[in-house]
């Protein structure tokens, strides 16, 4: 499994410049500073963190959105069964 911060460079580097992603862009550069999404951002979790930006990514498209969005909630999924 990938850490949370090269996650968070692959979506960058896919999405940089799209009129949608500053909205995103807010939740993934936070992300780029994680390795693990049990970690806290200053005073938000990691866990929101990843949700926020899933959240903001809806127009992220293609197979690539595909995969990493899945890669993420397969994170989630983890974290919420501990």
């Amino acid at each position: 499994m990938r850490t949370l911060s090269e996650i968070a460079r692959e979506i960058h580097s896919e999405c940089h410049g799209k009129s949608w992603y500053p909205y995103a862009e807010a939740y993934v550069v936070p992300m780029m500073s994680l390795n693990d999404i049990r970690e806290n951002y200053y005073e938000d979790s990691g866990e929101s963190i990843v949700r926020y930006a899933l959240a903001n990514l809806t127009y992220w498209r293609g197979e690539t959105a595909r995969r990493v969005k899945a890669e993420l909630n397969s994170m989630l999924r983890v974290v919420s069964q501990v």
